[in-house]
């Protein structure tokens, strides 16, 4: 088993809150990702899953058992840090099995739990080899090995891809994706990178200021963000956010540069609207939701991010087929995918449309 609850768990240092009275329960096998700007916590709670960190307040419960107060060996975690912390002087083999020889296991155990990590993740080749005969993706999966060998009930990774390339970095998401599906263990990483959150997770928390402003599935937040922390952190490019009120006839004015049929399912008063750049498209003047004059267009291959600038709206940006043919400097009108957009009140929570 593998469950993870944390209940009002809290950091202070001194007088300054680090983690807030965060509750959260992670199921045996689930892929959580914690996710949030710089300075929001997220490496701290790790730390105090871990144990590295002593919880100030609330207790960490894993399989049901308190272990606020117990050492990090006592709680069976593996963690992977962002550095991977090998021994220059060792073989990957010796790497790899060290944790298990200061734990006096016999030999013959030894090599053959290194032999069935290494065999996982493609290692067997370079058992012999020393650190610096690696690439940097090779010595992150010898990291990786040597959590493995220890059949920990659950995997913490803190930021692990993060001195990687960006080529690198795709092969070892794919690594990791691959590794959760075949030990089915339950696994918490902490990422500032979107792209790893959306691919890896089953679950996505967003923490800002030591507190859980969401958390769901990577579709559930890209979709439908609980608020407009939530709706600009996740998605890249991020999401436009125009502001906007309710008319005496219902209706979503833009600032009065254009009007939205958008039923709501209360009273509420919507001051900002929400819309991903693939979720609006390019029109004629006349036919959009509003216009705005072609500042900037940015080829991408598959589609070309066109950036409208309007007087009132500020800079927008519309995801258009990679053909646009919109120059700069022209009049263009913008449609919204009035099912597609969010709104948010005056204190940034999202409203709900009927629709």
């Amino acid at each position: 088993m593998g469950t993870i609850s944390l209940r009002k768990a809290g950091k202070q240092y001194g007088t300054v809150e680090i983690i807030r009275d965060l509750d959260l329960e992670i199921a045996n096998g689930e892929f959580v990702v914690i996710v949030g700007p710089s300075g929001c916590g997220k490496s701290t709670l790790l730390r105090m899953i871990a144990g590295l960190e002593q919880t100030t307040s609330g207790q960490i419960l894993i399989d049901g058992d308190d272990v606020t107060a117990a050492s990090p060996v006592e709680r069976k975690l593996a963690m992977v840090f962002q550095s991977y912390a090998l021994y220059p002087h060792m073989t990957v083999r010796q790497n790899m099995g060290f944790g298990l020889k200061l734990a006096k296991l016999p030999a013959g155990t030894v090599k053959a739990k290194v032999d069935a990590a290494a065999d996982t993740l493609k290692l067997t080749p370079l058992l012999d080899r020393y650190p610096k005969e690696l690439s940097g993706g090779q010595r992150q999966r010898v990291a990786i090995g040597r959590a493995i060998v220890r059949e920990p009930v659950g995997f913490l990774f803190d930021e692990p891809l993060s001195n990687l390339d960006a080529a690198l970095r795709v092969d070892m998401r794919l690594e990791i994706a691959k590794l959760h599906r075949t030990l089915g263990a339950t696994m918490i990483y902490v990422t500032h990178d979107q792209v790893e959150a959306m691919t890896l997770a089953d679950r996505i928390v967003v923490l800002k200021d030591g507190s859980v402003m969401q958390q769901g599935t990577p579709n559930e937040l890209y979709q439908k963000p609980a608020n407009l922390f939530v709706a600009q952190f996740i998605g890249s490019p991020k999401m436009n956010v125009l502001p906007c009120r309710r008319n005496g006839h219902g209706q979503i004015d833009l600032s009065g540069e254009g009007l939205m049929e958008v039923p709501l399912t209360s009273n509420a008063a919507p001051v900002q609207l929400g819309a991903r750049p693939e979720h609006l498209s390019l029109v004629a003047p006349e036919s959009g939701h509003c216009r705005g004059t072609v500042e900037a267009s940015e080829y991408l291959g598959g589609t070309t991010s066109v950036f409208v600038r309007n007087p009132k709206l500020g800079l927008i940006n519309v995801s258009a087929p990679a053909d646009n043919v919109y120059g700069i400097g022209e009049t263009v009108g913008i449609r919204i995918d009035d099912l597609r957009l969010s709104l948010f009140d005056e204190v940034g929570a999202a409203i709900k449309a009927a629709c």
